[in-house]
């Protein structure tokens, strides 16, 4: 999905449900998200979890994120039941990214 000048996009979508876990076990339901442009050699994988959702606390990827840094992952309610999440690329909340 290309951004707009502003760098920013938007998507509509169902809520996926949980899916299951390596290992047995559920993970929480998400949308994984791969990032590429121009003159970056390496895709950035990252993954986009829902607000609110009882099942984020016993996800396991998501387990494994620090803490202080899992927010970076869950985007925020918005009006209208929209929901926003930045991708910071670098510095301070820059968001994780998986390296699968």
């Amino acid at each position: 999905m290309p951004t707009n000048a502003a760098g920013a996009f938007r998507f509509t979508t169902l809520k996926p449900g949980p899916v299951p876990a390596p290992g047995g076990g559920t993970q929480a339901p998400h949308v994984n998200v791969i990032i590429f442009m121009r003159g970056m050699l390496k895709h950035l994988r990252t993954r986009l979890y829902f607000p609110d959702e009882s099942a984020n606390a016993t996800d396991p990827v998501l387990s494994s994120v620090p803490a202080e840094r899992r927010g970076t992952l869950i985007a925020k309610p918005r009006a209208n039941g929209a929901l926003e999440w930045n991708v910071v690329l670098q510095g301070r909340d820059e968001t994780v990214f998986f390296d699968y």
